[in-house]
């Protein structure tokens, strides 16, 4: 046993060394040391775009929520190659974005966090208890417990408008809160599942079929097996028909979690199948594609690692669900080898790109990309894995059914009020009476008669004496000066694009601002080129579909299906190709 881990640690060396050498991998999916040493240098160039200084956060362009992401990759990492160099790493980021009442709501993220990101970092944390992850200190959150608050909160926000459904923001004033997409639905969904499995409680399973049932009435899962990216969440009637890998996945990871907890029950079983025939769409020559964006240069960061996403829950159901093993194989394996082929980018000669599919590097470099590629060669081992640990089978995360329940109001904004000190009152009572000041000097410059001698404060003294409907002028006044403010300040956002710090999260303004329709219809395209991912004035706001809500891409029909094999991208792809070749149709997003 000693001698075959020093040959293999021997072997990891020189395949690393090898790979600094001339750049691109060579993948042998038969070969599982090849597959781990492949996997090592991967993760370790994943981490090139992580400070340990700054826990659970990646630097712009790059949000909140895809730093969860990457945890659940390392932890992935960690279960399928018993390297544990990045535990303390990944405990470390888990805890530390727990927020105050631990349901991954850190008061630096509420403004901004939509219910998809709290589910990715949910889905990190189930994964950490199904893995049987190292377990926190006991006086820290649980991995279990976590998973569990998460959805507690999440099932509080159930809304009622269109019969159900999660909105896609989580407070009114976020851009996306009239917006039910379907990677919400997905990750409650599937964690719904997941929990079901893991303690054999079926209420989670309730809620899971409940979500199910809804995405299909109002046709986001189509007859077809086509998931769609989501809908108005008032009227419920217009659909975004653009197709994202990670929306047909994550439904497909919940689908076999249900396949298993029903013991093989043959309705989700029928529906697995029919998430894994429409994800047919996104597989060329057996290779993930991207097919809403890639082909067309229009992905952005976030979209960057959707194919990490479909590649690490393709191959978690075969676990859950082994009879689609046979289906999704061919896949994994074929995008593992185009994904490694492809990583030959960057200082060091390795970094990956997106396009795997197209044999040439498109010179991007991102957290996603190398995710995706990490991802796709990890599941080539799956059958070595184990199934995931339960309650009842080995699991040791502790559990708290009841954490999260009654954490949130009724937007599911955290309740944590804080003692002012002196300070504290001091400062507010400052800055009131200087906004006052400044407001009745606006308004007084405002009420100014140039034809007159008297200085503005004296007009507006004489104005209050003489009683000239001073009421209403205020009120008038204020609201043209606070419109004024606001058309500014949004024209200057607008002019230099979109710039989140996505470390901070103390200000909402920059992810607020959407790209406007007419920023996106004057991007330029490349065809056969990936955009840079350090452009993030191109990109769109968190996980909503470019240029939302564009009427050329929403299906008023509740139950069209698209009319080709890739579904409404098509006409996407169509029209941005006419322009990029010097045509006039306008550009659909």
């Amino acid at each position: 046993m000693l001698f075959s881990r020093q040959l293999s640690c021997v072997a990891s060396i020189l395949f690393a060394l090898s790979t600094t050498v001339s750049g691109a991998y060579d993948l042998d999916p038969s070969n599982k040391a090849n597959v781990v040493a492949t996997a090592k240098t991967l993760a370790a160039d994943m981490l090139t775009f992580y400070n340990t200084k700054r826990p659970g956060l990646l630097p712009e362009p790059y949000y909140w929520w895809e730093a969860g992401a990457m945890m659940d990759a390392l932890i992935h990492y960690w279960v399928n190659t018993g390297d544990d160099q990045y535990n303390d790493l990944i405990t470390t980021a888990l805890l530390a974005q727990t927020g105050s009442n631990n349901d991954y709501m850190p008061i630096e993220q509420t403004r901004t966090e939509g219910n998809d990101d709290q589910g990715f970092w949910a889905f990190a944390v189930m994964s950490a208890a199904e893995f049987n992850f190292p377990n926190p200190p006991s006086n820290k959150p649980q991995w279990l417990a976590l998973a569990q608050a998460v959805f507690n909160v999440q099932a509080q926000r159930w809304d009622k408008n269109c019969g159900g459904g999660l909105r896609w923001q989580i407070v009114p004033f976020n851009n996306g809160f009239d917006y039910k997409n379907s990677i919400s639905q997905a990750c409650f969904f599937a964690l719904g599942a997941r929990l079901a499995v893991y303690t054999g409680n079926s209420s989670y399973a309730d809620w899971a079929e409940k979500t199910w049932d809804w995405m299909q009435s109002v046709k986001l899962i189509s007859d077809i097996g086509y998931v769609y990216d989501g809908i108005n969440a008032d009227a419920c009637s217009n659909i975004t028909n653009l197709q994202f890998t990670y929306n047909a996945a994550g439904m497909a990871l919940g689908a076999g979690a249900m396949y298993n907890f029903t013991n093989g029950d043959a309705k989700w079983g029928s529906r697995l199948d029919l998430l894994l025939k429409g994800a047919e769409v996104f597989m060329k020559d057996d290779v993930m594609v991207e097919v809403a964006c890639e082909e067309v240069d229009r992905c952005n960061p976030d979209q960057n690692s959707f194919k990490a996403y479909m590649s690490r829950w393709f191959a978690d159901i075969t676990k859950w669900a082994p009879y689609t093993y046979n289906t999704v194989m061919p896949w994994i394996k074929a995008t593992a080898i185009a994904g490694t082929k492809d990583c030959v980018g960057g200082a060091n000669g390795r970094m990956c790109g997106l396009k795997w599919h197209s044999g040439k590097y498109d010179g991007t470099s991102g957290p996603g990309q190398q995710m995706g590629v990490l991802e796709a060669t990890l599941g080539t081992i799956i059958a070595d894995r184990r199934a995931p640990y339960t309650a009842n089978n080995g699991g040791t995360s502790k559990g708290d059914a009841g954490a999260g329940s009654g954490n949130t109001d009724s937007f599911g904004v955290p309740l944590v009020y804080h003692k002012l000190s002196s300070g504290n009152f001091a400062g507010g009572a400052f800055l009131t009476l200087a906004v006052l000041l400044a407001w009745m000097y606006a308004v007084a410059w405002l009420l100014k008669d140039e034809r007159s001698s008297n200085n503005m404060f004296q007009q507006a003294k004489n104005s209050l004496t003489k009683g000239r409907g001073m009421g209403a002028a205020l009120g008038a006044t204020s609201v043209a000066a606070a419109g004024g403010v606001v058309m500014r300040a949004g024209a200057g956002r607008r002019g230099k694009g979109v710039q989140e710090n996505a470390s901070s999260g103390g200000s909402v303004s920059d992810r607020n601002s959407r790209i406007s329709d007419r920023d996106l219809m004057e991007m330029p395209i490349r065809i056969g080129h990936v955009r840079n991912t350090s452009d993030t004035s191109i990109r769109r706001q968190s996980n909503m579909p470019l240029g939302w809500p564009r009427t050329s891409m929403i299906n008023s029909g509740s139950n069209s299906d698209a009319g080709s094999a890739r579904g409404a991208f098509v006409g996407v792809a169509q029209s941005d190709e006419r322009e990029a070749l010097g045509g006039h149709s306008p550009i659909h997003h």
